[in-house]
């Protein structure tokens, strides 16, 4: 239903390449309002890529994207995250020696524009203290609120950034590889996580861990070498002869994971 209010971002014939290699090429995708869609593909599928495209970070060649009807193919990333599309786990999304609300509270200041208005008084920003904490308790973090970030367990590092992203009143959040380099407790932990926020939001998320996909992922676009392979639910997907071959094995019919 391209162009309607159902469809959130889509982009058309997106193209991206590098002096000469296409790395991204023709990629048609719709993301529907409401829906988690995974976007997965084997090593150097062009899924980085393509995300880099989304948020802006890079110009497309060919193509176009737009969100809620809006051409935004050309604009700066400052310009989309004000519209509302929101990207997390970047090496950046936290300060390590800030504490777990004063985090949040840096993302609460983001997004009313006063973001480096560090010299305001105590005070006034502690006004922003209690969507703080609606947000830590959001994500389960209120118990380590006055904790400094660097001491925090990795994937409640995780956690909080979602609740930075979070303070930022994304309408499409853009999740990159949020399970990436956790132990078994904490990928179940961050994908319940996910599941929850995703509850009247939009999430696009790039994701190697397959358990991860098949449990929440409404949609999911399959790359391989820059292109669409094949779109459709876990089942569908996983079933599809050239999508098994990608992943280059297969159990009982179903992909493996693809690390």
């Amino acid at each position: 239903m391209s162009g309607t209010s159902e469809t959130i971002l889509e982009t058309r014939n997106l193209g991206k390449e590098f002096k000469g290699f296409a790395a991204v090429s023709d990629v048609n995708l719709s993301v529907r309002r409401g829906a988690i869609h995974a976007l997965i593909g084997p090593n150097g599928a062009g899924k980085t890529t393509c995300f880099n495209l989304l948020t802006k970070f890079l110009v497309p060649t060919t193509g176009s994207i737009t969100f809620n009807g809006r051409d935004i193919t050309r604009e700066q990333p400052a310009q989309i995250a004000r519209q509302g599309i929101i990207r997390s786990f970047q090496i950046s999304a936290v300060f390590p020696h800030l504490t777990v609300l004063e985090n949040v509270r840096v993302g609460l200041q983001r997004r009313l524009g006063t973001a480096f208005h560090f010299w305001k008084s105590e005070r006034t920003l502690s006004a922003l203290d209690e969507r703080a904490m609606a947000l830590l308790a959001e994500v389960g973090l209120t118990d380590v609120a006055r904790e400094v970030t660097a001491n925090l367990p990795y994937g409640r590092k995780r956690a909080l950034e979602i609740a930075t992203t979070l303070a930022m009143e994304p309408e499409l959040m853009l999740l990159d590889e949020p399970t990436q380099g956790m132990g078994h407790e904490d990928v179940h932990r961050v994908t319940e996580l996910i599941r929850k926020v995703a509850v009247g939001r939009t999430v696009l998320m790039v994701e190697h861990n397959m358990n991860v996909v098949a449990s929440i992922a409404d949609r999911i676009t399959v790359l391989q070498r820059g292109s669409v392979l094949a779109e459709g639910s876990y089942d569908d997907v996983s079933k599809n002869p050239e999508v098994m071959q990608a992943y280059m094995g297969t159990v009982d019919g179903e992909l493996e994971g693809a690390h």
